[in-house]
């Protein structure tokens, strides 16, 4: 069994290899930052040596590069802070105009409201005017009729000649008022033709200032709008030139870089800095610690058989294959209420509790007892269980054997353990014991006067813990041969 230390000591060194490299990277970082700090301190004594020459030519270009790039993100800065000066002055503008003009509509709003008003007036008076002259006219016409009236009587009555007189009289005053009336219409119609005249002119003077008013908004926003689109792209170069300066910045490091690596091996540090000197020393110090650590691992792992570490390798592969089957042979096994034969044709398995709770099987008991009897078959029989409130399913299924004789198996699965279901067989005088590799059948002797007095007609068996197999004895025996194991389910 040297081989499986061989393996998990080849494992172990894996992962401190594995370490090694991570802590080596992160080392690794850390010389390169604190190099690079050392180089930016330190470019003026980089000065002394001719060796860094390059370095410092290409610093001052980079550096000459960024000052350019400063200098325009400071326009850039202006320019906006400009243009921001700029809408606020427009804003300004704006505010005063409208104010301007909104003084101008107050008191057209005014007038037009007064002007309304008098219009209603006067067409209330108009309409006073028409109704009291329809009001004259039926009046002449009622009096008319009345005097047809009068002269129609036959007798004509004593004081026809007064009535008469009295009529004609209240219709010889109808005339003058009538022409008062129309006076006053014609006056009423001429105020409601000025008053009207008077408010299409108010409205035509507050439309031209509404207009003015609309167009005046619409000028100060797009010019807004514009001045706003500027700023968004003074904004977007702002950040473009911030990101050319990063990247001149970033492109500094390498020279950065060979200037702190020069002076940290020459022991140089720059006076106002000198602690970045010693953390180079000590970053680098780790960094080498780390590979000479890497080196000795590999030349551990060098060192171990690689013929056991093969046979190591191989029994681990070997030990997952087996599990893989494992458990691919257990998802693949049936659930254990369903442990029929592998012959099954046809299942049928019924939700006694979804029966209970929709009342059709209460129903079907007393109206159908015949109907609900050949649905559940034989587990009525079961002594001690009482379907509607211990049985949660029943599962019935038929197979055809080849000379087309048909079986048929049954299982029933309890709301919980079937103990007080066996207690009551096993007190039961009618039924006799017998097992089957050690799991307990029990079965009844026929109850019928013409049956086989030595042939039992029913059986049951346990075949879980909920899960008993009830139905002629044959069958009973090979569910229980099913749920052992001894045939193929």
């Amino acid at each position: 069994m040297s081989f499986i230390r061989t393996g998990f000591r080849e494992i172990a060194l894996k992962v401190k290899r594995q370490r090694t490299r991570i802590a080596l990277r992160h080392e690794g970082r850390l010389l390169q930052r604190s190099e690079i700090n050392l180089g930016r301190e330190g470019t003026a004594q980089a000065a002394n040596f001719p060796e860094l020459r390059n370095e410092i030519v290409a610093l001052k270009k980079l550096e000459q590069e960024q000052k350019e790039v400063a200098l325009r993100i400071a326009r850039i800065e202006e320019g906006i802070k400009t243009i921001e000066e700029e809408r606020q002055q427009n804003a300004r503008e704006q505010a005063e105009a409208l104010a301007k003009l909104e003084a101008e509509k107050k008191p057209l709003l005014q007038q037009q409201n007064q002007a309304k008003h008098n219009l209603d007036v006067c067409e209330r008076e108009l309409a006073g005017v028409e109704r009291r002259i329809q009001e004259s006219e039926a009046v002449d016409r009622n009096l008319l009729k009345e005097l047809s009236d009068l002269h129609a009587l036959n007798p004509p009555p004593a004081d026809l000649e007064t009535r008469s007189a009295n009529i004609t009289a209240r219709q010889a005053r109808l005339p003058e008022e009538r022409a008062e009336l129309v006076r006053a219409r014609l006056g009423s119609a001429d105020a409601v033709r000025l008053t009207k005249e008077k408010l299409n002119a108010v409205e035509a003077e507050l439309s031209v200032v509404e207009k003015n008013i609309a167009r005046t908004r619409s000028e100060f926003e797009a010019r807004d709008r514009k001045l706003n689109d500027n700023i968004r792209a003074q904004q977007e170069a702002a950040r473009e030139a911030r990101a050319q300066h990063q990247t001149v910045e970033e492109r500094k490091n390498p020279a950065y870089l060979s200037i702190g690596r020069h002076l940290a091996a020459k022991g140089v540090a720059p006076p106002n800095a000198p602690q970045l000197l010693a953390q180079a020393h000590r970053r680098r110090e780790a960094v080498d610690a780390h590979l000479q650590h890497k080196a000795e691992l590999a030349l551990l792992s060098s060192q171990i058989d690689k013929q056991e570490l093969r046979k190591f390798y191989f029994s681990v592969f070997s030990v997952l294959v087996l599990l893989a089957l494992i458990l691919l042979v257990v998802f693949q096994s049936p659930r254990g209420r369903e442990w029929l034969p592998q012959e099954t044709d046809t299942i049928l398995s019924l939700n006694a509790e979804q029966f209970e709770r929709a009342n059709l099987a209460k129903r079907w008991r007393n109206e159908e007892p015949a109907l609900w009897t050949g649905l559940i078959g034989a587990v009525v029989s079961v002594p001690g269980l009482n379907l509607p409130r211990d049985a949660v399913r029943i599962t019935r299924a038929l197979t055809t054997n080849e000379a087309g004789e048909t079986r048929e198996f049954n299982l029933v699965q309890a709301r919980r353990d079937v103990s007080k279901v066996i207690h009551a067989i096993t007190t039961d005088k009618s039924f006799q014991k017998r097992s089957i590799s050690g799991l307990p059948v029990w079965e009844r002797e026929p109850t019928s006067a013409d049956a086989t007095a030595d042939k039992p007609d029913f059986a049951v068996a346990r075949v879980g813990p909920a899960t008993l197999a009830v139905g002629a004895p044959e069958e009973v025996d090979e569910l229980v041969l099913v749920r052992l194991g001894m045939k193929p389910d």
